[in-house]
């Protein structure tokens, strides 16, 4: 029983609109949010693709080692001082990924809910303080080219290798098809 009251609340905390009273100001921050995150994704996507088809998965493990950082501060900055995006995650690859504070907090109430069978929702938003939120877009391994190099890799010694110098503390592996692999945040100042 208590476990079932604990999803509930965690359910309705993260799906709750705590902004009814301004749901202009809402409806802005989640078309942004909405928005930026399209951007990231394509951005990413699309190399990755081209690294994927050219190189397999080394090539593609390798562009992403180097420049998806960079990318995603593209992405930031080409939205301006007061909208900022990353990538975080609770297994993370890259140390700079790594979930904190809240936003951990967020990961894993998520991932408690998915594990509880419960459908995720597209975003959550988050009100920081009275002119900032944060937008969060769970992101879930859902392409089998994902698992190229999130799932087992040990059956790519090549790829195996790349990560474990490149990556030394490396805990993003061992995904399966629909697992939660983290979320891309947005964080909005109106």
């Amino acid at each position: 029983m208590k476990k079932t009251a604990l999803l509930l609340t965690t359910a309705l905390a993260l799906m709750a609109n705590p902004y009814e009273s301004n749901q202009e100001s809402y409806d802005a921050v989640v078309k942004k949010g909405q928005e930026v995150s399209s951007a990231l994704l394509k951005t990413l996507g699309m190399n990755m693709k081209k690294h994927m088809k050219a190189g397999g998965p080394v090539d593609a493990a390798k562009f992403c080692n180097s420049e998806a950082y960079s990318l995603t501060l593209g992405v930031d900055k080409e939205y301006g001082k007061n909208v900022s995006v990353k990538r975080i995650s609770l297994k993370n690859r890259n140390s700079a990924n790594a979930a904190i504070g809240h936003e951990k907090s967020i990961l894993e109430s998520l991932e408690t809910l998915q594990d509880s069978g419960v459908v995720l929702p597209s975003y959550v938003v988050e009100r920081v303080n009275v002119d900032t939120y944060k937008f969060y877009k769970p992101l879930i391994i859902n392409k089998q080219v994902c698992l190229k190099c999130h799932g087992d890799i040990s059956k790519n010694p090549k790829l195996s290798t790349f990560f474990s110098g490149a990556y030394p503390k490396d805990k993003a592996t061992g995904y399966k098809l629909g697992d939660l692999r983290g979320a891309i945040v947005v964080k909005i100042k109106q």
